[in-house]
């Protein structure tokens, strides 16, 4: 069926994480009680996703929204049975390969060329074939002993070029390790079952369609074949050999089979259940996706995924571990960094990368501190790719990116594996690191050496995987002993970090029980940032290894920043913990950071040498600067790593007992130790050295209670000193005040006094926080009074008078002191920068205060002219009303006036008449 919802899901993605149809749920009973819990709420119950935790689909819920089902989880929280249910959200996750859109046919090599070459383009012609003729070298197919009859195997240039050009893997062949007995699984898209040169080597048991809660992976089949990368990466692993079919797989004797989890929803549960697919049959889990490598991303395992990690590393493949094989991510072109994809960055997985047939670093390679090593893979568009198989029953020559690369890895670490079945998932990383090679990888991967003799790159890890040389170490090799993990806490430094500036924090690591040989390292950071891609953080080592933890981000416009982020590095591989640890963030952009308010170092290793042969840690010293490799050849051809203390065993070469071998490859979590009060954290760069003398002073005479461990810190100074970092001060450092004032202001509240009047007179005028207020309640005179403590200024100040970021007295030298109020003083640091940006905002707030003031006013005169406008036009009109009034009523008075004239002179000429006609009348009767 057409997923045509999937690009408008992709398209809303940025704005909400939306909630799926499907659930998470815990229940203790098993699967019956699970069953029964889902047919009383209207669930289907799609399976087990590891002990007792189950994956429910409800059918009438919708498939994508952003509002959770309030209603049918309710119902799973309210049943008694359900100790634990969470509505899973759909995530973001790519493949982690790419297309060239202007090639669609996937069986033949192209390559394309310029019709009309310029000068310049001829010349860069000419260089590469110089190059290629100098990196080619001999074709190991030519040799009768190894003569392989697949029609795509010349094109494997990766698998037979010779002269130490590929990654050695036919003379692990020829000894006869094909990776029999091994089974390798690929979580992606789907796995073309049929195909028929993966048909004999197919695994039903290593299979699943966690899209179609079904036991077949085959793909979804479309117009443009969307879903063929994962038969593609299943054929690199264990194509069958010498069938006269396309191509040969790396362990072409091992069984592989497919994980449909790509091609739908990706939510934790989907990828919990498929990092745990049958743990006790499944060797290797091959992973060619993560997070969008947009460069703009920090993303990584939910919950549930990071439990399936840890189940599968403690008690796969009967408590060995399984083995997690990761691409590092595509994500060059857009400066992306492996770092802030939380699997590769990941202790539990082996990160891997590529390099191209000339073996320099590729345009899609993201470079950071966790890759472990490399293979070969694709580079630019002259260049070859990788021969595997492909959907439709045919094969490619056109398998590009890391997507290639992990699987090629995971065919390599199944040689090793079937060379010894005993093999534990940190006797794998072990074994990668001492027998990588650097020697044919471009410089351009920046290698460095590390503390003891190790080349090391962040683009390439410890170098070009060697399949003869991993199965020849793993034949000897003794299971490591048992991982111990120490934690670090720093004190919170609270140091905001400027544009265009950097903060430098040191911690010295006295003591970290059990951990003695470093593995993996880990810097947790919490930092806030305007612009989070303008960050740049780095660690080095005691032994003086600088690795980049994360480098600036072009596209990372995100405020988050990063909250508790597990910052990982292989590159300390066998040196020791002991030493001043530095930290440097810099910021290269042109808004604030920061404040940092969490730094810990995570250390991961062992308290014995991995093995016998290892340095000691007297040999592993810790003085070394530059990576200590100065003295050291070990790391040069990397099979041994001994260095000078090659023949040299001071733990007396015993045997672990048989009772350590359960918990060879677990994580002990009880030595997880948090060491708070053991180590001194130094700030540098920004901060001032003012006072350090007098700190260096104070440390030696005035402290009355010194620790019991070293480095014997004080922790109480004598009458009328302040402690402050362990050391006992006259006066307060720089970027300290006194802790009486906050003091002697809880005791003027109260009309009490306390202190002498030489410490009331460093008394600022604003009051303590109610915190402060309750956390500074003044001490009766028997209880004795408050030690004299140096506490910590508000991060923007420099020197203080109090906590708040008000009664800064000096700043940084990138900021200065400005009172934003006329009426009360308090002194805010603000940064050069922001400084004209204030200004111009008050200038800007005095503006608007004036325009309106002369709005108002313009509107006030406006209204009253117009009002009076209106009076005048009213009294204008009453005034002609009454003048046309006056003038009809005048008009009528005339009327009236000759009416009644008229009536008169009628009246009297009919007097004259009726007189004159009674004269008459009386004449005529005389």
């Amino acid at each position: 069926m057409a997923k045509w919802w999937v690009p408008l899901a992709l398209l809303l993605h940025g704005v909400a994480a939306h909630y799926t149809p499907t659930w998470a749920v815990y229940v203790p009973e098993g699967r019956e009680a699970a069953d029964a819990v889902a047919a009383e709420h209207g669930f289907i119950n799609l399976g087990e996703i590891f002990d007792n935790h189950f994956h429910f689909h409800h059918n009438s819920v919708s498939r994508r929204s952003l509002r959770p089902a309030v209603e049918h989880h309710g119902r799973l929280e309210n049943d008694v049975r359900v100790h634990w249910a969470k509505q899973q959200r759909a995530l973001s996750r790519k493949k982690r390969d790419f297309q060239i859109l202007y090639n669609n046919n996937t069986t033949v090599e192209t390559v394309t060329s310029d019709p009309y070459p310029s000068v310049g383009t001829k010349r860069e012609a000419g260089r590469r074939e110089l190059q290629r003729a100098r990196v080619k070298g001999r074709l190991r197919s030519l040799d009768p002993r190894f003569l392989l009859n697949d029609p795509k195997w010349l094109h494997m240039w990766y698998l037979n070029r010779g002269g130490g050009l590929d990654m050695n893997v036919i003379p692990a062949w020829q000894e006869g390790i094909t990776g029999r007995g091994v089974v390798v699984t690929i979580l992606d898209d789907g796995l073309e079952t049929d195909h028929p040169d993966l048909i004999a080597n197919y695994d039903p048991m290593a299979s699943y369609d966690v899209n179609s809660h079904d036991s077949d992976p085959q793909p979804r089949y479309d117009m443009i074949d969307s879903n063929r990368h994962g038969t593609r990466c299943a054929g690199e692993v264990a194509a069958t050999a010498n069938n006269s079919l396309c191509a040969v797989g790396v362990a072409f004797g091992a069984s592989v089979g497919g994980v449909r989890m790509l091609d739908g929803d990706v939510t934790d549960a989907v990828e919990a259940r498929s990092l745990s697919l049958n743990p006790q049959h499944v060797d290797i889990y091959s992973a060619s996706w993560g997070p969008d490598d947009d460069g703009k991303t920090v993303d990584g395992p939910g919950e549930l995924a990071t439990r399936a990690f840890i189940e599968g590393v403690t008690k796969g493949r009967n408590g060995k571990g399984s083995i997690f094989v990761w691409a590092s991510g595509n994500g060059g072109r857009e400066h992306d960094n492996c770092n802030c994809d939380g699997y590769t960055n990941s202790i539990w997985t082996l990160s891997i990368s590529s390099a191209t047939e000339r073996g320099e670093v590729p345009w899609y390679s993201e470079m950071c501190s966790s890759t472990l090593a490399t293979t070969y893979s694709s580079g630019a568009i002259n260049e070859k790719q990788v021969v595997t198989t492909d959907l439709h029953h045919s094969c490619t020559v056109t398998h590009t990116g890391t997507s290639a690369s992990a699987p090629l890895a995971a065919g390599i670490c199944a040689l090793a594996l079937q060379a010894n079945r005993d093999l534990t998932w940190r006797d794998m990383q072990h074994i990668v690191v001492r027998t990588a090679r650097p020697e044919r990888l471009s410089l351009d991967g920046n290698w460095r050496v590390n503390g003891v003799g190790r080349n090391v790159s962040h683009s390439f890890g410890y170098g070009l995987l060697d399949a003869a040389g991993m199965v020849r170490l793993a034949r000897a090799w003794r299971t490591v002993p048992p991982q111990r993990r120490c934690e670090l806490a720093a004190p919170r430094p609270q140091r905001p970090v400027p544009p265009k500036s950097s903060v430098v924090l040191q911690l010295d690591v006295s003591a970290c029980p059990g951990v003695n040989y470093l593995e993996h390292v880990q810097a947790r950071v919490s930092l806030s940032a305007a612009r989070r891609g303008d960050l740049r953080i780095a660690l080095t080592s005691p032994a003086g290894t600088r690795v980049t933890l994360l480098a600036p981000r072009a596209h990372d416009s995100s405020r988050a920043g990063f909250n508790s982020w597990p910052f990982m590095s292989v590159h300390m591989w066998g040196e020791a913990p002991l030493g001043v640890w530095q930290l440097e963030v810099s910021n290269e952009g042109r808004y604030m950071a920061g404040p940092l308010t969490q730094w810990e170092l995570i250390f991961y290793g062992t308290e014995t040498p991995a093995q016998e042969y290892d340095a000691s840690p007297e040999t592993n010293s810790l003085g070394t600067n530059g990576g200590g490799g100065g003295g050291g050849s070990a790391g040069a051809d990397g099979q041994s790593g001994a260095g000078a203390g090659a023949g040299k065993n001071p733990w007396g070469g015993a045997s672990l007992p048989d009772s350590e071998e359960v918990r060879q490859n677990g994580i002990d979590d009880d030595l997880a130790l948090v060491w708070h009060d053991s180590h001194a954290i130094r700030e540098e760069g920004l901060l001032g050295s003012s006072g350090s003398s007098e700190a260096s002073g104070g440390g030696i005479s005035g402290c009355a209670t010194r620790a019991p461990q070293l480095p014997h810190r004080c922790l109480e100074c004598a009458k009328g000193l302040h402690l402050y970092d362990g050391r006992c001060h006259t006066r307060c450092p720089d970027g300290t005040y006194a802790s009486e004032i906050l003091m002697e202001r809880s005791s003027r509240r109260r009309n009490l006094t306390y202190f002498s009047e030489q410490a009331a007179a460093s008394v600022s005028k604003s009051g303590p926080t109610t915190g402060e207020a309750l956390d500074m309640e003044p001490r009766s005179e028997t209880k004795g009074k408050a030690p004299l403590l140096c506490l910590p200024c508000h991060y923007t100040c420099a020197t203080c008078s109090g906590p708040h970021s008000s009664q800064c007295t000096s700043c940084l030298d990138d900021a200065q002191l400005f009172n934003l109020t006329d009426t009360e003083s308090k002194f805010y640091c603000y940064p050069n920068t922001v400084l004209p940006q204030i200004t111009n905002a008050h200038w800007y707030y005095n503006l608007n205060v004036i325009l309106v003031i002369v709005l108002v006013a313009f509107i006030i005169v406006g209204f009253y002219f117009y009002m009076k406008y209106l009076n005048d036009k009213c009294c204008f009109n009453q005034a002609h009303y009454n003048s046309n009034i006056k003038v009809a009523y005048n008009k009528l008075a005339v009327d009236e006036k000759h009416q009644n004239a008229i009536d008169i002179e009628e009246e009297i000429h009919k007097a004259i008449k009726y007189t004159s006609d009674s004269e008459s009348e009386e004449e005529l009767r005389l």
